[in-house]
């Protein structure tokens, strides 16, 4: 069988270090075109991986009957349409998290989804984490007995990225942390959780530190440089809580406090053992650690096992699942859920009332 010709549609940072690298590394696929609205990105992929051909509009490749499948690595304001032209000309995609700025956004790509029959899964690789596999398992084989609370600490010191720029203009971005962040940690917890149903939601977000973008000190400015001139309108920090018919959900997120410390952890808490995970631990996994009590005595157990890279198992698995017709656990109609969440996150803040689904 020939190779699956596969697009890359921005050729930016996360499509840098992951998706390209992945791609290349699975010998079902062959890039065919680097794609990107900024010309010199575009060509340097070409120049840089040495294979396939540059170009500037997407358009230009909708029609390419060798064309199986895109990745979608560009800002979250073109996900939607993007994705939803692809599925339309009937190609398989796999569009970067967040599925969209909004719920109603990330709803039109269901429905394009469900229209075409085409594959349409979120980047929410980290579905795709050994380490977070194992603490589903862990959970659904009873060992932390029943999950009643889950606590989620996205959290850095000033840290705000490329202020001024596109991850803090909302039409851009759609919002701040929460959904640059944040995301990843609600998803695993649905994840690990079983994905359950959300009764209500309370949230406040705050946009207080960079406001004032010419007197922001920071530690770190990873999307940088700053650009004063820029628009700053999204939220730097959050706090929240979510009922569900399984565990309470409470979080908090920042990406600038005035605490100098980063801490990056679920608690997932149970009746018979509880875990800390650590978000972006050692390795190809995230360390996390199970406390328990036997025979009167309490316990802590770190676990130690082999993690492949979670991008190339998300690579390997979207190429798989275009040839097998397996759902996988990052399909539309499961990401569906984080995307409603965080709305719901987002509705709150902005009504500072509780939003309810019962």
């Amino acid at each position: 069988m020939s190779k699956m010709k596969i697009a890359v549609i921005g050729c930016g940072t996360i499509a840098n270090a992951a998706h390209i690298p992945a791609y290349l590394k699975n010998d079902k696929v062959e890039i065919k075109w680097f794609c990107d609205i900024i010309p010199e990105r575009a060509d340097e992929a070409v120049k840089k991986y040495g294979c396939g051909k540059a170009v500037y509009d997407y358009h230009e490749i909708l029609d390419d009957p060798e064309l199986e499948a895109v990745s979608v690595c560009t800002p979250n304001n073109v996900h939607a349409p993007i994705t939803i032209d692809f599925l339309k000309a009937g190609k398989n995609v796999l569009c970067e998290k967040p599925a969209a700025r909004t719920y109603d956004e990330a709803l039109s790509m269901l429905e394009a989804q469900h229209e075409t029959g085409k594959v349409l899964n979120i980047g929410v690789v980290n579905r795709f984490n050994d380490s977070v596999r194992n603490i589903k398992k862990l959970i659904e084989n009873g060992e932390l007995g029943e999950v009643y609370h889950v606590y989620v600490s996205f959290r850095a010191h000033r840290s705000i990225p490329g202020l001024g720029g596109a991850f803090t203009t909302k039409e851009i971005a759609g919002g701040g942390v929460l959904i640059d962040w944040g995301v990843h940690f609600l998803d695993i917890v649905m994840y690990c959780c079983g994905d359950p149903k959300t009764k209500t939601v309370t949230a406040e977000t705050f946009s207080k530190l960079g406001k004032n973008m010419e007197e922001y000190t920071y530690v770190d400015m990873w999307a940088g440089p700053p650009k004063f001139d820029g628009v700053y309108d999204v939220e730097e920090a959050m706090t929240g809580m979510v009922r569900t018919d399984g565990p309470i959900i409470t979080m908090n997120g920042a990406w600038a406090q005035n605490i100098g410390k980063s801490e990056m952890f679920i608690d997932f808490i149970g009746t018979k053992a509880g875990i800390r995970m650590q978000y972006g631990g050692v390795g190809n996994g995230y360390d996390f650690v199970i406390y328990g009590a036997k025979d009167g005595m309490l316990t802590e157990t770190k676990p130690s096992f082999s993690a492949k890279p979670h991008f190339q198992n998300e690579i390997d698995s979207f190429v798989d699942c275009i040839r097998s017709g397996e759902k996988l656990p990052s399909h539309i109609d499961t990401n569906i859920v984080t995307s409603k969440l965080m709305q719901a996150i987002y509705d709150s803040a902005e009504t500072h009332r509780e939003i309810s689904f019962e």
